[in-house]
């Protein structure tokens, strides 16, 4: 039910008021939706198909967990402010908002993706935990799969032994973990990613214990630049390719991998360049590498992490600023 462009949900004892400031894209590829809610805190949510694979075959949701991030990752413009942690009941109303523009009840999607990957940290926040355990109760999805993208801050050690709880009882084969790594230099990857996290080592003893012979793999993402040093024997070295799987992405045009001269070595046609014998290298030592290209539209349409709360901050100072500039003349 909408009134006054705001979604009222109630679905089951979660009730939220999701106020949508903006929302730009293209049905047939990805909607990109700015929202406020009730508490006050800026989310953005993305909805996406992936052509030429119909919506009831696939379908992705991707979730902010946080209003702003404090990780501030350098080709990702979600760290450009932090403010605090979403709400279990902030983050089901993105979810829900979503589901109830498209269906009543039922989600008959075969594979139903949510991600939990959008604007913040996710291992960050204990109340991403409260969701994944009340999903299964909250919405009716045969096809959901929900997926968690971390940087694997440390300190967090109870949040994942949780995880592993939580996939056992709700989510053993449908679920998907994913670790940015982005560098197999430690130094780099800290360049990259600026806050401290676990070492490839304790991803890998990790990885040992989530993974059981119905799960997927998990996946270590690498968006990776040219300037990006990605060396097969480190991975080799770590990672057991029964239980981790290889992500390879372009660095996308956003504000912040501009600004610090990230160049991306993958093609929009999914060729990688410099990087090349780095992906030949794994593939033969018995690891699955995809190379994952999403439609060059969706550059246009801005649905890259974080930048659309980034373009409506933006908008906000210049109003500001003009109006103190009229108040002061």
């Amino acid at each position: 039910m909408e009134v006054g462009g705001v979604l009222v949900l109630k679905d089951l004892k979660y009730t939220q008021e999701l106020e949508i400031i903006e929302k730009y894209g293209k049905e047939d590829i990805a909607m990109v939706y700015l929202g406020k809610t009730r508490q006050g805190a800026l989310v953005e949510f993305v909805e996406s198909v992936q052509p030429p694979i119909p919506r009831d075959k696939k379908w992705v949701l991707i979730v902010s967990t946080m209003d702003g991030c404090p990780v501030g990752c350098k080709m990702c413009d979600a760290g450009g402010y932090y403010k605090r942690r979403l709400s279990k009941e902030e983050i089901l109303a993105q979810i829900l908002y979503l589901i109830r523009s498209r269906y009543e009840d039922e989600v008959p999607v075969e594979k139903f993706k949510i991600q939990f990957a959008r604007v913040g940290e996710p291992a960050l926040n204990d109340e991403v935990l409260k969701v994944l355990d009340e999903l299964p109760q909250i919405i009716d999805a045969p096809g959901l799969m929900p997926s968690i993208s971390t940087v694997a801050p440390i300190g967090r050690n109870g949040w994942f032994e949780r995880l592993i709880e939580i996939k056992e009882k709700h989510y053993r084969g449908k679920f998907q973990l994913q670790f940015s790594i982005h560098s197999t230099d430690e130094k780099q990857r800290d360049e990259i990613i600026p806050v401290k996290k676990w070492s490839f080592r304790e991803i890998s003893e990790y990885g040992e214990k989530f993974v059981t012979t119905e799960d997927r793999k998990i996946t270590l993402n690498f968006a990776l630049a040219k300037e990006n040093i990605a060396d097969a024997r480190v991975i080799m070295n770590f990672f057991n390719p029964e239980k981790f799987l290889i992500k390879i992405t372009p660095v996308n045009p956003t504000y912040r991998s501009i600004e610090n001269g990230l160049n991306s070595d993958v093609t929009g046609e999914g060729l990688v360049l410099e990087h090349r014998e780095f992906v030949d290298k794994l593939r033969e030592s018995g690891y699955d590498v995809i190379i994952s290209v999403g439609e060059l539209e969706e550059n246009k349409i801005g649905s890259n992490c974080g930048q659309y709360v980034q373009r409506h901050l933006n908008a906000q100072k210049k109003l500001e600023e003009a109006y103190t500039f009229v108040k002061e003349e």
